[in-house]
């Protein structure tokens, strides 16, 4: 199982548009969640609407909820570092 931290550097990363680093970490725990929230949202700025659907289902968040990727990063980064 992954870190909080962890997640919080991969919420980073893709900030700073370091996808592929943030895709990683996004994949290191996907039983939880936060991890993946963080998988649909990169998804989502990748274009995959179908893949970034299946994992919004996953993490109980809804697709639609953000219309701007970075707006929902940072509203996770907040999130899990209340």
């Amino acid at each position: 199982m992954a870190s909080r931290q962890t997640l919080i550097e991969g919420i980073e990363a893709a900030i700073a548009g370091r996808w592929q680093e943030a895709h990683q970490i996004a994949q290191a725990d996907e039983d939880d969640r936060d991890f993946c929230w963080l998988h649909a949202c990169l998804h989502k700025i990748e274009g995959d609407e179908a893949n970034s659907r299946y994992w919004y289902r996953r993490c109980g968040h809804a697709f639609e909820a953000y219309a701007d990727p970075k707006a929902e990063l940072a509203a996770m980064k907040a999130a899990l570092t209340y």
